[in-house]
């Protein structure tokens, strides 16, 4: 499940480790940085993360405070770095094939690895002025009060409490996270365009063709293909791979050189078969963009 991958992936580390160095995810869609947002959480005298104090943190005034959420709504990542040595890190998730539910109060949570597929899961976590702050064990429970996902698990907002009881203690430590995203990205699209004439040199047979890609933001476009030419004693063919930076506002050209890979063959003046295909990772999604392969007739001329 994605929403495990997500949970997993982040209680294996210690929380210094976590915070500072932890990879993307796959199956969770882009941290964004919220549009507003406030983290404050406290515990009474012998509470052993908080020691008794009372910690509030608000967008704009730190480093760093972000949402990230799975693909499957499963679950999701409050990110809060106030400054150097002083972060935190609020981690709940549904149990396995659920999603997070305006509403809802999720009772008897556990962390992983003690969490079972039925079990809701939280962690909170972090560093405070350098000192780790972390539960070997923890119980509890968190409610959803608001909750509202754009596309992939993007979180649009966001209203929690919870109630985390560290190590075994019998002293909470209670907190609250509200944020408000900004609107969710486009999607990446991809459109893609192959000349409809290509260059041949006489007598080596090697060919130039290309086309356009246009994308609707920044993307690494991968394209791949393959041009063959029926001939009356030969069929000369070639493959290609290439990658284009996208930018959008304009098609971006892109072009390739080629000779044919099969023996004793070289592209001729005249019509040839071109297919291509192009595909690009959307920066903002766990997703791939896709054009499908496409096929055009080409017609090639002496260069």
């Amino acid at each position: 499940m994605p929403g495990r991958t997500l949970r997993r992936a982040w209680g294996v580390v210690t929380a210094m480790t976590m915070a500072l160095t932890a990879a993307p995810l796959a199956g969770v869609a882009e941290a964004h940085i919220a549009a507003s947002g406030t983290l404050s959480f406290s515990g009474e005298a012998g509470e052993p993360m908080t020691g008794g104090r009372s910690y509030s943190y608000s967008a704009g005034s730190v480093q760093l405070f972000d949402v990230q959420g799975s693909r499957d709504e499963n679950g999701l990542t409050v990110a809060v770095d106030a400054q150097e040595g002083t972060l935190w890190r609020f981690i709940i998730a549904a149990p396995d094939g659920q999603k997070l539910t305006e509403g809802t109060t999720y009772t008897g949570v556990k962390q992983w690895p003690y969490a079972q597929p039925e079990d809701p899961e939280m962690v909170f976590s972090g560093t405070d002025n350098g000192t780790e702050k972390w539960c070997n064990t923890s119980t509890g429970s968190f409610t959803i009060q608001n909750i509202s996902f754009g596309p992939y698990g993007y979180v649009r907002e966001l209203d929690a409490t919870f109630e985390q009881y560290c190590n075994g203690s019998t002293v909470p430590l209670r907190g609250e996270v509200h944020a408000v995203m900004p609107e969710p990205p486009a999607e990446l699209a991809l459109g893609m365009s192959v000349d409809p004439e290509g260059g041949v040199d006489v007598p080596d047979g090697k060919i130039t063709v290309g086309g356009t890609v246009t994308c609707n933001k920044p993307a690494s476009v991968e394209l791949n293909g393959q041009v063959f030419q029926v001939q009356k004693k030969a069929t000369p063919g070639a493959s290609y791979h290439t990658t284009v930076a996208c930018t959008p506002g304009a098609p971006v050209p892109w072009s390739v050189r080629l000779t044919s890979l099969e023996p004793g063959t070289s592209f001729q003046p005249g019509a040839a078969t071109m297919r291509s295909r192009a595909r690009a990772d959307d920066r903002d999604y766990p997703v791939t963009a896709d054009t499908g392969q496409q096929e055009y007739q080409i017609q090639l001329s002496k260069s």
